[in-house]
């Protein structure tokens, strides 16, 4: 049996802080502004935008709340005509409370609000997400293992092949219930 290869251990901080600056320029707002709303301190705030640190999730989902525009915004590339991204590649992020790797494989492109992420997670501390921007609906489907996943107080436990759907914008949470577990999560933003 081959092991998977590990996640990429930083994230393209390059990309994050011209992200970060793009849209905190079309929100107009200021460092110290966006760092409040966000809830993180303005000296980290400054070094994302200077392509250093390593920002969690949580770091960026909040941020992305802050400025109205999904995780994927920030995290997003240029993407080429054609675009294949192997096994283990591509943008991922750690968690910082749970054994929790999200992948993004692809983000919305202009007149669509979607984002499709490849996520892999192991037994532990359960994933708690804050909610995303309002209207924003999730879609999982389990490829391997066990997961116990949804909006607080309505978590479902899946296996594969499973699907599930439900609101983003209030509280959930995803718990892997056995090693090896993996899933596709579709953000829809409408």
């Amino acid at each position: 049996m081959v092991d998977a290869a590990p996640p990429p251990s930083r994230l393209p901080l390059d990309w994050i802080a011209a992200s970060l600056r793009r849209e905190r320029t079309r929100a107009g707002l200021s460092l110290s502004e966006l760092a409040k709303r966000a809830g993180i301190a303005k000296s980290t705030l400054s070094q994302l935008e200077a392509a250093s640190g390593n920002p969690s999730m949580e770091t960026i989902w909040a941020l992305g709340v802050a400025l109205g525009v999904p995780f994927s915004a920030l995290v997003e590339p240029p993407a080429p005509a054609v675009r294949v991204i192997r096994a283990g590649e591509g943008p991922a992020v750690a968690s910082e409370q749970a054994n929790y790797v999200a992948t993004l494989l692809s983000a919305s492109p202009p007149g669509a609000r979607r984002d499709i992420y490849h996520l892999r997670a192991e037994p532990g501390a359960a994933r708690e997400s804050e909610p995303h921007i309002p209207g924003t609906v999730e879609h999982l489907i389990v490829g391997a293992g066990r997961v116990k996943a949804g909006p607080a107080g309505e978590a479902v436990e899946l296996g594969p092949g499973d699907y599930m759907a439900y609101r983003g914008d209030v509280p959930h949470s995803y718990e892997a219930l056995v090693p090896g577990t993996a899933f596709v999560l579709i953000m829809q933003h409408v």
